[in-house]
């Protein structure tokens, strides 16, 4: 479970980040953060994921609180707690698709026989196994996304974050990685993904909607129109 109480941050010159959000995402559930650029869906994500500390409030990841740890303990928890996916992939180029997985287990220490068993398991779960030997360069953007989800997952993270996730790829790709994530929650993972992508009203359990750091709570309706009337994307 992932809990923000009463969370702000504000940045230079008046730019806020988050304004009071409080939130609770049970294990199991997956949940929405839509909103335009700027909103601060990705300052509140990054909070969530201790890459940003708060001004105000706090952080509780299964019943602990974290967002005042130091940051050799804020890394740990990143490492064997949270599993993050973005928007650009972030693969090391000069690596095959496996050892992209494996870097996440690797910074634990596990590697071997072990290591690689659970690497391929992972690139199975996300249906991208059979390009293990391939780089990214080698592969499509929904193939390398794919490997992103599977090195997010390979170390059993109790919160996967997701940032914009579908940007660069087309409707049907996009569905493909909000269903792989849906199934991770429905795991026991508590996933919340920062989106303006219409597709991913179709998976979540729960969509906020974030304006000027706040967090609302509208309506199905209210969010299908601002994503096909709005400033939310629309793929042909």
């Amino acid at each position: 479970m992932l809990e923000l109480k009463h969370v702000s941050k504000q940045y230079g010159r008046g730019a806020v980040g988050a304004d009071d959000v409080s939130l609770i995402v049970e294990a199991g559930r997956m949940a929405a953060l839509f909103g335009p650029s700027g909103s601060g869906k990705t300052s509140i994500l990054h909070i969530m994921g201790l890459l940003q500390e708060p001004d105000e409030g706090e952080v509780w990841i299964d019943g602990k609180r974290v967002d005042r740890l130091s940051e050799r303990k804020a890394a740990e928890v990143r490492s064997r707690v949270l599993g993050f996916v973005f928007q650009s992939f972030g693969l090391l180029p000069l690596l095959s698709a496996e050892e992209n997985v494996a870097v996440a287990l690797r910074l634990l220490g596990v590697g071997g026989d072990t290591g690689r068993s659970r690497v391929r398991a992972a690139m199975e779960a996300v249906g991208i196994g059979h390009r293990a030997d391939h780089r990214p360069g080698e592969m499509s953007g929904g193939e390398q996304q794919r490997v992103a989800l599977a090195r997010a997952l390979v170390h059993a993270p109790r919160v996967v974050l997701a940032d914009e996730p579908t940007g660069e790829l087309d409707t049907a790709t996009a569905a493909y990685v909000f269903d792989l994530l849906r199934r991770l929650a429905h795991n026991g993972v508590a996933v919340i993904v920062a989106t303006h992508d219409p597709v991913a009203l179709d998976f979540v359990d729960t969509a906020y909607f974030v304006k000027d750091g706040t967090l609302h709570l509208p309506d199905r309706a209210e969010l299908e129109l601002w994503v096909t009337e709005g400033e939310g994307t629309l793929r042909g």
